[in-house]
């Protein structure tokens, strides 16, 4: 048995996430599809991490076993000739049969999109603010660098056993037309990133402190945290092994 390493662009406006899911269209399922065309068998297609409805990637990996022995570059042509033009596999390699492009990650890092104007361009991938202070988000987000019970993060049916989390790097960046967000930890819990950014942005509009947002960590209630901000914002960026 083979194993094989994709990683993966896609643009998820279209998709009710990465994973499979009844009576909706997902990426891991187009693509499971467009393999089982090629392969002419069932695939079990493993991603590294499941992104929300409407999340997008650049750096999404998955991999599978067959016993089929597969050229690379040709298959990743073959692949993507199947697949819709908002699906690009980007690299395809053999890998380990031990390789388990989850349980093998040790960590994952997300790019949320800012435009400082208004753009046709980016409007499908960005929301719009027009100033923010760089330098008070830079201080609010040193408090989630470290491990946490992101208990007040994550949607309530959230359903994982821990909620705890080891965020290693966070950081704001601010560029001519964008304000951009870095995140990395370990794993991410649904909905985490995207209420994280507007609770930093909550912070900021009220000119809060690290008190306040230690105190949301402390009442383990999503209740208490800001609103999550647009998914179309959001983008798997890369994954460590």
């Amino acid at each position: 048995m083979r194993n094989y390493k994709l990683t993966i662009q896609y643009d998820g406006t279209q998709y009710a996430g990465w994973q499979i899911q009844e009576n909706a269209k997902s990426v891991q399922g187009t693509i499971t599809e467009a393999l089982k065309v090629i392969l002419k068998n069932d695939v079990n297609l493993i991603g590294a991490g499941r992104t929300d409805s409407g999340v997008h990637a650049l750096g999404q990996v998955a991999n599978f076993n067959t016993e089929n022995d597969i050229e690379p570059f040709r298959f990743q042509h073959s692949l993507n000739s199947i697949l819709p033009n908002d699906i690009s596999i980007i690299k395809t390699e053999e890998v380990n049969e031990s390789f388990h492009s989850r349980f093998d990650a040790i960590e994952r890092t997300y790019l949320y999109l800012i435009s400082r104007q208004k753009s046709p361009f980016y409007f499908k991938y960005s929301v719009v603010k027009d100033s923010l202070d760089v330098k008070l988000l830079n201080s609010l987000s040193d408090v989630f660098v470290s491990e946490n019970d992101y208990t007040s993060f994550c949607k309530k049916n959230s359903e994982v056993k821990s909620k705890l989390c080891n965020v290693n790097f966070i950081r704001w960046r601010e560029t001519k037309s964008f304000y951009l967000f870095f995140i990395s930890a370990d794993r991410f819990l649904h909905g985490m990133v995207r209420t994280i950014v507007g609770t930093l942005f909550l912070a900021a509009e009220r000119n809060g402190d690290e008190k306040m947002i230690r105190d949301i960590f402390n009442k383990k209630n999503r209740e208490a945290a800001g609103e999550a901000v647009p998914a179309k914002g959001l983008v798997l960026y890369k994954i460590k092994y």
